[in-house]
């Protein structure tokens, strides 16, 4: 099945936009990396040994995105820290050591912090990334940490579009007039700053933060899943056409445990881990492009090669037949206060 010629283009405000448009054009299937950028099978946590110089090597191979996830916690469990470092913080940091890549989150746990904290660091990173950010939210998968901020983990879907109706209040306009059902009230007195570069954050949805299809095709600017079998996709994309609406293009991607195997030819081995080698990858991703996936953020965890041979050959191979879409870095000034 592929996908079908129809009128829905990107919404105009985030065409041009530097993050959102060098990740998402309708028909082109681009990549990036959920971070850390290096292997550890058999490990929680990476070591964050030369984490920088990765970045860097990503943003100037070409790829198109950086994800950062959000762990507050080391859960035994779950057996997974991500990349330590909380992402906000984190994205700030690559602010400074990248100049072309899209910085995302995949996705702040948006239940667990203060919506107006988020906006304020949210629009703060985009300033610093000149408009590179996508503003990545979810609810978690990790219900033991709920308890420990003192928060309520059956009513975190409602505080999640709650807090959402907050950031976009907060970032979209100048002295918000807003009444929360779960934070707190704005009555147009005082004035968030600063504002994203752009008109607007990107804002994904990660997973499906407890929401309906529905409210997400409504709400959201795309969906970045997850899928073990890829056979379903052709058929959770018609899905998500179908509630996003025949006028704007929503894009879907996924994120996947990643295994790249040395040899080109091995074939694909799909699951919760993704493992072929590149030749195989090659075909599987461009039916996967014909489909109408948007993006595929790739997971080092499960990897066994070093990472930087990963994308070394990653770039040599495959951004030529999925190249990143190129635009000029949008630079302005830090706001000042009114």
């Amino acid at each position: 099945m592929t996908s079908q010629p129809c009128a829905r283009v990107i919404a105009p405000e985030l065409q041009q936009h530097p993050g959102y448009a060098r990740v998402f054009k309708q028909g082109h299937l681009t990549f990036g990396f959920i971070a850390p950028l290096e292997s550890y099978p058999n490990s929680p946590g990476p070591t964050l040994q030369d984490h920088a110089q990765m970045a860097q090597r990503v943003d100037e191979a070409g790829f198109s995105a950086i994800w950062l996830r959000d762990v507050p916690f080391y859960d035994p469990n779950f057996g997974d820290v991500g990349q330590i470092l909380d992402p906000l913080v984190y994205a700030g940091y690559l602010a400074a050591v990248t100049k072309h890549i899209a910085i995302g989150t995949a996705g702040i746990v948006l239940p667990l912090r203060d919506p107006l904290i988020v906006a304020k660091q949210a629009a703060s990173v985009d300033q610093l990334l000149g408009g590179r950010f996508i503003l990545g939210l979810a609810t978690g998968d990790r219900p033991i940490e709920y308890p420990a901020f003192g928060l309520d983990f059956d009513n975190r879907a409602e505080r999640f579009r709650d807090a959402l109706d907050i950031i976009r209040a907060t970032t979209q306009s100048h002295w918000a007039r807003h009444t929360s059902r779960f934070y707190g009230q704005l009555n147009g007195e005082i004035d968030l700053v600063p504002k994203p570069v752009g008109t607007r954050l990107p804002t994904l949805i990660v997973g499906h933060a407890g929401q309906t299809q529905e409210w997400i095709g409504e709400h959201s600017d795309g969906l970045l899943s997850y899928t073990s079998n890829p056979a379903l996709i052709p058929q959770v994309i018609e899905r998500w056409r179908a509630v996003c609406g025949n006028d704007v293009h929503k894009p879907y991607g996924y994120g996947t445990l990643f295994d790249l195997d040395r040899d080109p030819n091995h074939p694909v081995q799909a699951g919760r881990v993704l493992r072929a080698g590149r030749n195989a990858l090659i075909e599987h991703w461009k039916r996967q492009q014909d489909q109408g996936v948007g993006h595929v953020a790739l997971h080092f965890k499960p990897q066994r090669r070093p990472a930087a041979e990963v994308i070394d050959e990653m770039a040599e191979y495959l951004l030529p037949h999925f190249p990143s879409i190129t635009l000029p870095v949008v630079s302005q000034p830090m706001q000042a206060a009114p």
